[in-house]
């Protein structure tokens, strides 16, 4: 689905003059970001949530009735109109969220002492102290603000969706005379198209890719774009029509976008037989570059197709949802089709007690779903659910328009489904595979170095500077279910006193600033936060560092300082000449620990501190990169930050503020011709 901003392009301006580089400032397989919305890509799967456990003895006698009286006594003031109800504990944490079209009555079910209930409501009603109740004016608001609140409070006896990523979109702007195509995460706020959503982050690179060679629309940023005075490589390689130096005129770009639009939106087949009949006339007059120039078009425009597999032939745009249950857990997943292509896949690992059906996980899961996405005009399911009329009728207010759910039995649409259901059913095999290895493994550790309890949350520190410039520690986080990469933390070493290269007291910044706020009492709603809210701990069980004895000391005495006791140390030193598999493990009051080189649980370790080596140093590039762009104006006088983005944003790039006159700098909002002389002299200053 394509949504349209406000769209006001700008008219055309001259190119600077000057000579540039034949690089946009970014990379190619990065050039399609916008730098504004641009986020983390981590697309590995959801982590599999924990099976809450359903408890073999018998519900207290005392607890269950003490329940009972408290949802007596909210029957006799709940309305007989829709609404939604909360079911609250002794420490007033939501317990459930439901709605109901009779509040009073859905509350009387619950209330009744001999009424036949599941193990979970009976647990549920045993823990409940007080309910809280809010009165709507319909059951789709009821049903809308439940799946809001499920989102937001985490119910323990809810379906909870754990979705923390969002979608990328393909964004063609409408804010410049010559629009940029681009990867857009985030608020739509920035004016022009946006396409999607695509599953990945991979899939969106793929199709802009490709977008670029068939209709050659620009990617780089306007600061850069401006700048130019002779086409870039990107035009070279011809996956850009060059109109920054106008090499296409302006209703030649526009028509290229125009096509890029309508393929987007679905008339993929019109935009391909134009380019056919295109190739056939250059052909015929004998101009036969045009000819190949419109037949490798056609070429990028059919690899899109075929690189997003299966394309329904009937379906134009549409969702598709397939559920799987095995061993108490369930995966979702989820096929997104727009356009009649197939835009990408997503697993979902949802987490549920044993006790619900299929049917009721898919249905909870969909309302929280598309609580903060748009939905499409077609949803399939793969199994029949309550309420389905009243979804599609929730659905339909959200999005302004109709919105239909259904679950095919035969055809094309069946044929998806079923896809959909055998993906659902693969990727719940690999997760719990990858699930029963990362537990043994987990085990073998707790055996190997001796550690109180199996740990549940492992935390590896690491640091990356360069001569103590562009210092940033880094902690990475795993678990039962491997790397949690939405737990990661990077730390910019802030500390003006260090020495420069003084790794211990970098260590120590980063460990104070992590463990300062979790040892700090929480307030407001962290305080009402459940343990049970994510299955997943905040404090960790053990702590890896990158470093030898000296190291680990360090760090045992600044969690010494702190009062942590209850948190494992230990310490990963490298073998001689850095060799892999001849690593050196460290721990408080015990002798060096050296594992076999084959050694699963050394391997383990390995890769822990591997994966936290990789983010640290792609975090410390990043910062280092920013450093370097920036490096030359930092030591201007009177240049603060709102002057350097202004003078790159105009020049595209350091030289070319090199080069610049005063003239040309004094053009630049925001700088005076003071400014303007003293950034002249500053690069232009004869040695003395």
């Amino acid at each position: 689905m394509d949504h349209d901003s406000t769209d006001h392009p700008k008219p055309p301006r001259k190119a600077r003059q000057g000579s540039q580089p034949d690089l946009p400032p970014q990379d190619l397989t990065a050039a399609d970001v916008d730098p504004a919305t641009s986020a983390a890509e981590e697309d590995d799967e959801a982590r599999l949530p924990e099976a809450p456990e359903e408890p073999a003895e018998a519900i207290a006698e005392g607890p269950l009735a003490i329940g009972h009286a408290a949802i007596e006594n909210a029957v006799r003031l709940a309305p007989t109109s829709p609404g939604v109800y909360r079911m609250l504990n002794a420490a007033s944490d939501v317990l459930y969220v439901g709605k109901a079209k009779n509040v009073r009555k859905r509350l009387a079910s619950y209330a009744r002492v001999n009424a036949p209930l599941p193990a979970r409501i009976l647990r549920m009603i045993a823990a409940t102290v007080t309910v809280e109740i809010v009165s709507t004016t319909t059951e789709t608001e009821a049903l809308l603000l439940e799946a809001n609140l499920i989102k937001q409070l985490r119910p323990r006896f809810n379906v909870q969706l754990r979705d923390d990523k969002s979608f990328p979109y393909i964004l063609i702007t409408g804010d410049h005379w010559a629009p940029q195509i681009l990867k857009h995460r985030g608020a739509q706020t920035r004016p022009g198209r946006y396409f999607g959503p695509f599953a990945s982050a991979g899939a969106v690179n793929r199709t802009i890719t490709a977008l670029q060679r068939a209709f050659l629309i620009r990617s780089c940023t306007d600061g850069f774009f401006e700048s130019r005075t002779r086409p870039c490589l990107l035009y070279q390689i011809r996956r850009c029509s060059g109109p920054c130096t106008r090499e296409i005129d302006f209703p030649g770009y526009s028509e290229l976008v125009r096509e890029a639009t309508d393929f987007l939106s679905g008339r993929s087949h019109a935009v391909k037989e134009l380019l056919a009949a295109e190739m056939e006339k250059a052909s015929n007059e004998l101009e036969f570059e045009t000819a190949a120039l419109y037949r490798d078009r056609l070429a990028a425009l059919s690899a899109i197709q075929s690189q997003q597999g299966i394309n329904p032939r009937t379906v134009e745009e549409a969702d598709v949802f397939a559920i799987h249950q095995e061993g108490g857990y369930y995966c979702v997943e989820v096929f997104f089709f727009r356009t009649g292509q197939n835009w990408g896949n997503r697993a979902y690992f949802p987490r549920a007690e044993k006790s619900f059906t299929p049917q009721e996980v898919l249905a909870s899961f969909l309302a929280q779903f598309y609580d903060d996405k748009p939905p499409p005009k077609l949803i399939l399911l793969s199994h029949d659910i309550e309420e389905c009329a009243l979804l599609a009728d929730a659905l339909c207010v959200k999005a302004g328009y109709k919105v239909e759910i259904s679950v095919p039995k035969r055809g094309e649409k069946k044929e998806l489904v079923t896809h959909a259901l055998t993906n659902a059913r693969e990727a719940l095999g690999r997760k719990l595979a990858d699930t029963a290895t990362q537990g043994r493994l987990l085990e073998a550790m707790a055996s190997t170095l001796g550690l109180p309890q199996v740990p549940k949350r492992i935390e590896v520190y690491d640091n990356s500077h360069i001569q103590g410039t562009n210092a940033v520690g880094a902690m990475i986080v795993a678990g039962p279910d491997g790397f949690i990469k939405n737990q990661y933390r990077k730390f910019n070493i802030k500390s003006e006193g260090l020495s420069p290269g003084d790794d211990y007291a970098m260590m120590r910044e980063v460990l104070e600033r992590r463990f300062k706020r979790l040892l700090k009492p929480p307030e407001g709603d962290a305080a009402k936060a459940k343990p049970d809210d994510d299955s997943f701990p905040q404090w960790p069980d053990l702590v890896i560092i990158d470093g030898g004895r000296g190291q680990l000391n360090a760090v045992r005495e600044i969690f010494d300082g702190m009062g942590l006791t209850q948190v494992s140390l230990m310490a990963v030193a490298k073998g001689p000449d850095r060799d892999a598999g001849r690593e050196t493990l460290f721990m408080p009051n015990r002798e060096a620990i050296k594992l076999e080189p084959r050694d699963p649980v050394l391997y383990f370790i390995q890769r822990l501190r591997d994966e936290a080596h990789r983010f640290v140093i792609g975090s410390h590039r990043k910062l280092r990169k920013k450093d370097i762009r920036e490096a030359g104006l930092q030591e201007i006088p009177g240049i603060g930050p709102s002057r350097k983005r202004a003078l790159l944003h105009h020049f595209g790039t350091l030289k070319e503020i090199e080069r610049a006159s005063i003239a040309d700098l004094g053009k630049v909002p925001g700088v005076s011709a003071e400014s303007a002389r003293k950034i002249f002299e500053f690069f232009h200053a004869q040695p003395g």
